[in-house]
Parts: structure tokens; sequence; C-alpha cells
């Protein structure tokens, strides 16, 4: 993107053309006071606190782009009379509580009111009573504290797309119009809104129909909307905060898990929420309220620890999920290397497999884009094999955020209709397709958005294969002229007029028709000119990847193609990897594909158990007990630090006495993450935490990646006849649930079960017994009310309930349903 150069007080500044003021001003460290606008949602100018005067005319920097030249003054006397008038506005009938209000210490109408110097107050009304309520399992809102800066609002539509908020009517008394005359015009408007509104659910409801992901909670500047959990139950001023990674899903959100010793009498040190950055990331629910899944109360188990060297020296395989740091992963891999056991993790090894395909067809380590760039600068997303509001919230929130903030279009190709998905935007096209059709949806977007003349001949003659035509007529408005003889009234004489008349005709027309949207469940017939209208004036292409095709058993293929895709066309790619620190393991571990004989498990089912869970046969440290590093979706090692204590022994404890070379802290391990994988030989201690006033990310390092050429990958042609019938469960989780951990965690609530739509829930009753070729699992069933359709959604949160075993190396499988 070109750069433009402006002024602000003087200052020569070279900044992205058609940013907006206040970003600007961010992000050369130059403050401009802002309360109601979100850096990376659409302005609201509820507050109007960031009025400016840009080449001499007063506009508001939260909505008012910078152009070539421009001088920007950020104070001038009649700005300061203004935003002092706001903020006194702002504390008529704001409740004196601050010594018990959750958010004093860091409430920004506390800040501003002391930066504004305001210590009188000229302006009063009678005070509207507004109640209390509890909006959901996890959020409290106080609508005496609301200040109705649409934050809250505002991030759940432009971010999260729950949109989930709204503002209503408040019932407050109307302001006397002498003040129209005799106070600043913005600080009367603002006013005037405030007294008209407040926020409320928007399916008009007292509870919210949302993710309860909190990130409004986070975003709020005041006291109005917190943490049922967390009310009165800390100072912000008491609490420390300690750089994290949210332990859960791939995204690898940077979090700070924030403590202070739980009691007077208890000085160890508890997790008592979760906050975030949130100007540059937002949380799922499970980063934000599943924190507390710590081993407590452990201490150095003598007679444990000699068990567990013995089951080490007995074992063939260790079996481990992927909630686990890059050090412990290459212990694992050193153990496999000198002890000769057998790594496996289910979880893991179907994606490591497709990575391998997707860089042997590719020529690229990793692929090419993240969320946040796709944010920053798609306006055409595409999303395939992935449940987006399960899976991958990053993504959703990526997928969601192209058609907010970048007038954006989309296409989602999955099995499982999702009546969210299409309340993003008008210009999202959702393709329900049959499992089993994902190659067609990739040989669609090859079709749609390949440049013909870099396809191989048989591709290009393959998908003509799927074309035809069809002549239809239609109904066509044309304008003929009709002569009629008129009569002037005043002379009385006759005259022809001839003028324009509508008339409907027919016309036939020649359209064309593609199989292969109706195969994956579009409609051909008007999908043509639909995609003409949702590509107009789009220029940045991305695609989502998700777990569905690393399970396929057309993996190979499905990798193949979508390095053809990133070859003759304009899209960059992105793929989740599935849960926590996925890509970590994948790239450090030789995972095998089955396990044998004696069997170790790391927080997993074995004959002899380490965990974390509290429930093993030797206890292991939590991950918010730990210090190690992260791989995450953006290809980014990332450090995590320790939030609370624990005073077991590690993994490293055993590692040290099982090998010659072991080290003495965990964290010595990351210098020697592996180079050939892309990692650096940077010490834990020296890796950066956190990010740049202008949003960039400067944690931890990227990946070294290798951008040689490759081949064009050789592309299979698909069986249209390879769709599952009959019965069809898939494994997915409910929201904010990911392992065993997210579950541990007192305010996570979602059960394990078997999910299905209102309507197919209604005929399954409570409880069924699901029968795989297999093996089967008995199972409660519970409705989920976006879901439509007949497939259902089987939970693998669990570990004991060994759902992998089920599914096989499959996401989707035909299965028998027996009502108990």
């Amino acid at each position: 993107m070109s750069t433009v150069n402006i002024k602000i007080d003087g200052r020569e500044v070279a900044v992205k053309e058609g940013e907006y003021i206040l970003n600007a001003a961010r992000a050369n460290d130059i403050f401009i006071p802002a309360i109601c606008y979100l850096t990376r949602c659409s302005p609201t100018l509820a507050c109007r606190l960031c009025l400016v005067e840009a080449d001499g005319k007063q506009v508001y920097a939260c909505n008012a782009k910078v152009k070539e030249g421009m001088e920007i003054t950020v104070d001038t006397p009649n700005i300061l009379e203004e935003r002092r008038a706001i903020m006194e506005v702002y504390d008529v009938n704001h409740p004196l509580q601050c010594g018990v209000c959750d958010k004093s210490g860091e409430c920004e109408l506390q800040n501003y009111t002391l930066e504004l110097g305001v210590d009188s107050q000229s302006y009063m009304i009678p005070d509207t009573k507004r109640e209390v309520k509890n909006w959901s399992s996890v959020l409290h809102y106080d609508a005496g504290l609301c200040i109705v800066c649409e934050r809250c609002t505002t991030v759940c539509k432009d971010m999260i797309g729950d949109a989930a908020l709204t503002t209503v009517k408040r019932g407050g008394e109307a302001l006397d119009k002498g003040f129209k005359e005799t106070m600043p015009k913005d600080a009367y408007a603002m006013w005037n809104k405030l007294q008209k509104s407040v926020i409320a659910p928007s399916n008009g409801t007292e509870y919210t129909n949302c993710s309860d992901c909190g990130e409004c909670a986070a975003v709020c500047p005041v006291g109005a909307l917190v943490s049922r959990d967390f009310q009165y139950k800390s100072n912000a001023w008491d609490l420390k905060r300690i750089p994290a990674v949210s332990a859960h899903s791939s995204d690898g959100f940077q979090i700070y898990y924030e403590v202070k010793p739980a009691s007077i009498e208890n000085r160890n040190e508890k997790i008592f929420r979760v906050t975030n950055e949130w100007n540059y990331v937002s949380l799922d629910g499970a980063a934000r309220f599943a924190y507390d899944f710590e081993n407590t109360d452990v201490t150095k188990d003598e007679t444990a620890f000699a068990k567990a060297l013995e089951a080490f020296k007995n074992a063939q395989t260790v079996r481990f999920n992927s909630v686990i740091t890059n050090e412990e992963a290459l212990m694992l891999q050193t153990l496999k290397e000198k002890r000769g056991l057998k790594l496996y993790n289910p979880e893991v090894r179907a994606f490591q497999k497709f990575l391998g395909y997707y860089q042997k067809a590719s020529g690229n380590r990793f692929w090419t884009t993240d969320n946040d760039a796709i944010m920053k600068k798609s306006d055409f997303v595409i999303a395939l094999g992935s449940a987006l509001r399960n899976d991958a919230p990053g993504m959703k929130y990526a997928f969601n955020n192209v058609q907010k903030m970048n007038k954006g279009a989309g296409l989602y190709f999955h099995p499982i209709a999702d009546t969210l998905i299409p309340s993003f935007g008008k210009n999202v096209e959702c393709f329900t397709h049959k499992p089993g059709l994902e190659e067609a949806a990739l040989y669609l977007v090859l079709d749609l958005f390949a440049d013909k003349e870099k396809l191989p001949e048989e591709v290009k003659e393959y998908l003509a294969s799927f074309k035809t035509t069809e002549t239809k007529t239609i109904k066509e408005k044309v304008m003929k002229d009709v002569t009629e003889t008129v009569v002037d009234e005043e002379t009385g004489e006759s005259k022809e007029v001839t003028k324009k008349v509508p008339e409907m005709v027919d016309r036939e027309i020649t359209v064309e028709k593609n199989g292969l949207v109706d195969l994956l469940g579009g409609n051909s017939s008007t999908f043509t000119d639909t995609f003409e209208k949702m590509m107009k004036k789009k220029e940045s292409f991305s695609m989502m990847i998700g777990e569905d095709f690393y399970y396929h058993d057309k993996a190979e293929n499905l990798a193949k193609l979508i390095a053809l895709i990133e070859e003759t066309s304009e899209i960059d790619v992105v793929m989740a990897p599935p849960k926590a620190n996925a890509l970590g393991v994948a790239l450090i571990c030789d995972l095998d594909d089955e396990a044998e004989g004696y069997t170790i498990g790391y927080n997993e089912i074995g004959d002899f158990r380490l965990s974390a869970l509290g429930d093993g046969d030797l206890d292991m440290p939590a991950m918010n007990q730990q210090e190690g590093t992260f791989t995450n979706i953006s290809k980014r090692v990332v450090p995590t630090n320790a939030a609370v204590e624990y005073g077991g022994y590690e993994l490293n404890d055993l590692v040290s006495e099982l090998i010659e070379e072991g080290e003495s802290l965990t964290v010595d391990w990351t210098v020697r993450l592996p180079a050939s994988k892309g990692f650096r030989a940077i010490e834990f201690d020296a890796l950066p935490n956190g990010y740049s006033n202008d949003g960039t990310e400067n944690r931890g390092y990227l990946l070294k990646t290798s951008n040689r050429k490759a081949k064009t990958p050789s592309v299979e042609k698909f069986d249209e006849h390879a769709a599952l019938e009959g019965e069809i469960v898939y494994r997915c989780n409910p929201a904010r649930q990911f392992s065993d951990f997210s579950d541990k965690a007192h305010e996570i609530f979602e059960p394990f079960g078997l999910y299905a739509s209102a309507e197919k829930a209604e005929a399954l009753g409570e409880k069924v017994e699901v029968v795989f070729g297999n093996g089967s699992i008995v199972v409660d069933v519970f409705a989920d009310e976006k879901m439509t359709g007949d497939i259902t959604k089987l939970s693998d949160f669990k570990s004991a309930q060994n759902v992998y075993e089920l599914f096989g190396p499959a996401r989707y499988q035909t299965v028998t349903m027996r009502k108990v």
C-alpha cells in the first residue's frame, strides 16, 4: 500500500494512504482522545472526542481519511472546549461508585475526566432508572454505568460476527432545548443520543444469542460490562499481568493471565481473569474464560517419579495431544530418537501428512497468509473444510471482518449449514455440499479464479466438461414509441404526439450452467450473475482451509489442488492447524500412524499416565504453569509464561534422567528447536512479546520459509459418487470446547455429546447410541439452534472417550443411531 505525507501538530509523518487520521496518529505515537473507536471496526461517531482540525476544518479523526499534504491540529481552543463539555456530559449522573467498580483503575471515563481537566459540572438532568441484568452465563450488564459508546455492539458485529447487541430506546428525559443554544454542538448531540439510548440483546429478549466470547466486556471502557465471575473479585490495580498464549485453539492468541494471591490466608497466586490487547487481537470464549485448568497442590512424588522412569524404560509408545509446548515436543522427539519410542498423536498426524503433501506440491514450506493479513487487505475470502463457528475462531473473525470492514464478499463450503455464516454479509454465498465432495469445491474455486492459460490442458478440459448451456425465455421491459392524437384545449386543434411507453416482451437468452455449482448444492442458473456482482471491485483474494481436508481419504489430491490454485490465481492461503500447538508438533515430531505395546499417555489414555489434569500416575504442569513456546496459525513462534506455581516434576526432569544430553530447564530447549523446520536459535528470554502502536505484531519470530519453485502439481479427477450417504456424524466440538483443559475450566459450560439441528435433536431424543464400524458410544443429544440439516456433530474434547479411534482417519463417518 502506498503512503502519503501529512503533518500532525507540525510534525511530518508518512502514513498509509486511505488510513483514518486517528489510526495514523496512533501509529506515530501521537495522542488523540477517543472513547468509542475500535481500531479494526467501523467508526460509530458516538463519543466525538476525536475532533481535530484538518486543513482548517473540524473533522472526526476516527472517520476522516488522510490525504497527501494534509495538515492536522489536534488541539485548538474550540476543540478543547468541545472535549471538556463532552466529558462533563458523560459524567452527568454517572454513579459515584468508583471505589467498588470493577473497572476502577483502568476506566477510560476516569482517565479522560482527569486528562481533560473536568473538575466542575455545568450540566444536569434527572436520571432514569436502568436495570442491572445478566445477559448470558458470563456477561453482567449495568446500564447505569453504560455511556453508550457502542464499542460492544461494534466489536460484536464487525469482528466477532454474532451481532448479538444493539442500541434500543432508553426512555431518558428529553434535553432542555435551551442547552442546544448554550453548549458546544458536538457535546449537545452526544448528550442527546446518550439520553435516548441504552444497550440490549439484539434478539429482543433479555439474553444474548451469542458465542459467549466476552469480547464486548473486554472493550467496554467503563464498568458497564464485566464477567459475572470476576465481578467484585478484585481491584484492577491489585492484579499482576502475565503475558501468555491461549492454550486451546491453534490461533495462538496473545493473552494476559491476571493474578494475585488467592486470599489473605492463602498467598499462592491465583488467576482471576484473562485480558487481551483488544485493539490488536480478539479472543474466543475458550481463550478468555478457560483459564483455570492448573494442576494444584502438587509436590514432588519421588515414588511416582521412579515408576514413571521405569514405565519409560518399558514403553514402546508415547501417546499425547497438541496441548504441549514446542520444547516438550522436542523432548519427546529426542526420546524417540534415543530410545526408539513411537510417538502417537492422531490429533496431529493427519495434519502433518497433509502439510507434507502440500509442501511437496507447492514448493512453499507453509501457507502464504494469516488471519490478520486477511482482515487488513482481503476483500474476497473463501472458506473450505472448516466449521468456522466451531473449529477456528480466528478464521471466523477474519471471514466476518472482511465482509464488514473491507466491503468484501465470501464463499463458504461445508456439509453442515450454519445460519450464522450468511448473516455476515449480503455478499456471502454458502454451498452446503455432501461430505466427500471437497475436491469438487476446490475445482470450482479453480474454475472461478484461476488464470486458465496457466492451467494444465487436462484440467482445462476437465473443468469444461462441467459446462453446459441452456436457452431461457425472460421477460424484458422495453420502451416503445406510441403515437397518439391529442386535442389542444385552447385552440381545439388536433395533433399527433409520440411518447415512450413501457412494454414487457419475451427475449431468449443463452445461460451457461456449471455442473460443479449444482453438485455442491448451489444453483448454477443464478450463480453466474451472483458471482459477477460479488466480484465487482475485488482485488485481494484469500482462501481458508480447515481440518476436514486433513482427515480426507483424498487428502493428497486436495493438497495438490490447493497448490495449483495458488500457482494459477491471485489467491493467498491460510490453513488452520487442529487445536493448540498442532503446527509445532507437526514440524518437530516424527509421528507414527499406530500405537503399539506398552503406552505412556501424556494427558491422554495409556498404560501409565503423565497428567496435568491431576488424574494420572505422575502429575505434570498444565500449560498455565509452564514457560515455553507455541507455533501458531500465523507461523509465528510465540512465548508463553507461567501464571501460577507448580511444585511437582516436569517432563524435562524425566528426559534428563533418561538421556545424557538433557537440559536443566524446559526453556533451555528453546534454542535447540530444529532450524531445518524453520525455527531459530533464539533464547526464550530474548523473545519479544507485544504489539506496536500501528498493530504490528512483535511476538516471538516468524518461521523461516522456503520459496523454491515446484513443478505444476498433477491433480486427479474426483469421483462424483464419493459423497457419503446415510446417517452421517461429524467429529466436531461445540464452540469454546477444545480439550480436557477447556472442559476443566469452571466458566466453560458446553457439554460433551451429540449436537444436532433442533429438528434432528427432537427426532433423536435425549440420548442415543452412535454405532461405528469399530465400536460405539452412548451420548446425550443437544440442540444447536444455528445448525440445519441431518448431519450431527460428535464432540471429541474428552480424551477418555477416545472418539478419534472411533472415527479413524476421517472426520465424517456413516453410522447407525439407536435411541437409548
